[in-house]
């Protein structure tokens, strides 16, 4: 793997400098020779051709840098190093590898956004999943010599990473104390960023963030998981009001009995437990009966 290392440059504006020197210089030789230079015009013609050649040859060395920018700089097919300081630069011609936008990365921070995905779970359930990703290039050598295409490999590896992710936790519903994807958000995004940072390394590409932006079941079994949950729901919610009516009833029975209100026999405690339940656990309004006998008749 080849890795990153500082390229070398001069100031731009140095090398403007030199460039209108050599210009200056071949002007004044090119006036010499018209005026009758002592100098051969042999020597006149040849000096003349080397400087237009230098002034030709140095304005393809001039380039420029934003903030967040880097240059990668290749001579003869052998890597010089990288520049990331941002102005006016110049460089040997040669080391600007053609195209030159290709050989200009940007180190700025990316969002992707991985597209709705269909996979099983890791109970077998199908689901709907997508994420995004945030990520910028860290490494410019890894980034353009160990892989093809950077921007693609991330995409792909951000595709393979989320079903791997989806098909090791289940949607929800987890055995006691395990991680959903729906109850444990967090955490999951969590383990997707460190997979894909792991993943992504090959290619000089830190992840900075990941996070879950879509996550469903699959609208074949979208409608039977639905009434799923629904009854869950209304189970947890009996359960909820039923253990609160049998405190209540415990409650009253023993306000009953250290007042000593009413002496109740086990029948009449069964009589009236069962009638507080209905009262208590009921969803519509109770009806009254009024008892003008006696439980026994």
């Amino acid at each position: 793997m080849t890795n990153e290392k500082p390229g070398k440059s001069l100031s731009g504006w140095a090398a403007l400098a030199i460039h209108l020197l050599f210009i200056a210089a071949v002007v004044w030789l090119l006036v010499g020779s018209i005026s009758g230079n002592q100098w051969s015009v042999s020597r006149i013609v040849l000096m003349a051709f080397l400087l237009i050649a230098v002034a030709l040859f140095l304005p393809f060395g001039y380039f420029t840098l934003q903030p967040n920018e880097a240059k990668v700089l290749i001579l003869f097919g052998k890597y010089k190093g990288t520049i990331r300081t941002d102005g006016f630069h110049w460089v040997n011609p040669f080391k600007l590898a053609v195209p030159r936008s290709r050989y200009t990365l940007s180190l700025r921070i990316r969002n992707f956004e991985v597209e709705k995905l269909k996979v099983n779970d890791k109970r077998g359930n199908p689901i709907e999943i997508a994420a995004v990703v945030v990520w910028r290039v860290e490494d410019t050598a890894h980034a353009l010599f160990d892989v093809d295409r950077y921007e693609h490999y991330v995409k792909i590896q951000s595709d393979a990473a989320l079903r791997h992710l989806a098909n090791c936790y289940p949607y929800d519903h987890g055995e006691e104390e395990e991680v959903t994807l729906r109850s444990g958000i967090d955490e999951v995004s969590s383990v997707l960023r460190e997979e894909l940072r792991e993943r992504l390394a090959k290619a000089g590409v830190m992840v900075d963030e990941t996070r879950l932006t879509h996550l469903a079941y699959a609208p074949e079994i979208a409608g039977a998981m639905l009434r799923r949950q629904q009854a869950e729901a209304i189970i947890a919610a009996r359960r909820k009001i039923v253990h609160g009516a049998c405190s209540m009833v415990e409650m009253a029975l023993e306000d009953l009995q250290s007042k000593k209100v009413v002496e109740l026999d086990e029948e009449r405690k069964a009589a009236m437990v069962s009638n507080l339940l209905v009262v208590l656990c009921g969803e519509a309004e109770a009806t009254p009966v009024i008892n003008t006998g006696t439980l026994y008749k």
